[in-house]
């Protein structure tokens, strides 16, 4: 067949398969956007939610021009449509993320950080992230610190950018006054030009995009104080007394970080004494009673006088009768003891109070 019939042959099949209003009678010669666009519009009316949001807007655009020019198909042509997109379907074998960021989403927590952050920074030239996305993504108290070293008018154009569950996370991790001052600065942002809007967004994803990997998620301080945690009475005071003499400041914070048994009735509230005692084995608590000296003797009359009478006497003839253990034996009963507080505290079953300069 010549090239000039070819194209003779798909101007008819084409005329055939549309009217000029675009009523669509065939579908012979329906191009894969336009079917795509009858798939979209079918799962559409049938309330599926579809993730449109994630092609690339180039697409996106197309497929509302698809349907835009679509006004009527008849039931044959939406049968034959549907049938070759089932038939594809059951085709596929394995279908992929696509695209960098896909893939490290796929791969999860499989990936280490920092290969996560090596693999965005290689790709970042040749796949450019929406900056939006970007600063969605962010943990609200994260989005508010990069917020607040910006202009409160800076500040607003990106909450009214963002959504608004998102925005309202934002202020909510910021003090008050900032707060104020940027939620009224939203008011006068209707006239910023959307290329200024978009350096914006711009320039606060690529600030976060290019921050370090962190190896540690946890303050340094909190980090020491939960391994003085578990450490004998004796070590943990030479690391403090060491760590005074070189930074005064980070002693201090250490201190601060640090939950021994001699701090629990200054930090856990009498009503949780009962979780403590509910977890905590007796075994395990009867020894650190029993071991208690003059500087954590108070920790044991806090425990025992929030619980009942009777159990309270119970605990001090097994205490009596158990005699007094081995030092090291001791700082493991409390050391055990601790740190079920700690559990608890991360399973919000219990809220240790801030603890006092030391």
């Amino acid at each position: 067949m010549s090239k000039v019939t070819s194209l003779q042959t798909e101007e008819r099949v084409n005329s055939l398969a549309h009217t000029p209003q675009g009523h669509v009678r065939s579908a012979a010669g329906l191009t894969r956007r336009r079917k795509a666009a009858i798939i979209v519009r079918l799962l559409l009316s049938e309330g599926i939610s579809l993730p449109l949001n994630q092609l690339p807007a180039s697409l996106q655009t197309t497929l509302a021009d698809e349907i835009a020019a679509l006004r009527y198909i008849d039931a044959p042509t939406l049968e034959a449509v549907v049938s070759e997109f089932v038939a594809e379907l059951e085709q596929a074998g394995l279908a992929f993320p696509g695209g960098i960021d896909g893939a490290i989403e796929l791969l999860g927590e499989h990936l280490s950080p920092e290969a996560a952050a090596a693999l965005q920074a290689q790709h970042a030239g040749d796949h450019p992230t929406d900056p939006w996305s970007v600063l969605s993504e962010q943990e609200p108290k994260k989005l508010a610190e990069l917020l607040l070293g910006e202009s409160p008018e800076v500040a607003a154009i990106v909450l009214a950018k963002l959504p608004s569950q998102i925005s309202a996370a934002a202020l909510g991790q910021m003090p008050g006054a900032e707060a104020r001052r940027i939620a009224f600065a939203i008011s006068r942002t209707s006239t910023v030009p959307p290329a200024a809007i978009a350096r914006i967004g711009d320039a606060l994803a690529h600030r976060v995009l290019d921050a370090p990997v962190r190896a540690f998620e946890t303050p340094a301080e909190k980090r020491m104080g939960a391994i003085l945690d578990a450490a004998p009475a004796a070590t943990r005071d030479d690391v403090l007394q060491g760590l005074a003499e070189t930074d005064a400041d980070l002693a201090d914070r250490v201190r601060r970080a640090v939950f021994t048994f001699a701090d629990i009735p200054d930090r856990l509230a009498p009503l949780d004494v009962q979780a403590l005692t509910r977890t905590v084995d007796q075994p395990t608590l009867i020894t650190a009673m029993a071991g208690a000296d003059e500087k954590t003797q108070v920790t044991v009359d806090f425990i025992l006088s929030n619980m009942s009478q009777r159990m309270a006497a119970q605990l001090r003839d097994e205490i009596s009768e158990r005699g007094t253990p081995a030092a090291e034996e001791a700082e493991a009963a409390m050391s055990e003891i601790t740190a079920a507080l700690r559990g608890l505290e991360a399973a919000g079953e219990i809220r240790l109070k801030a603890p006092a300069s030391k």
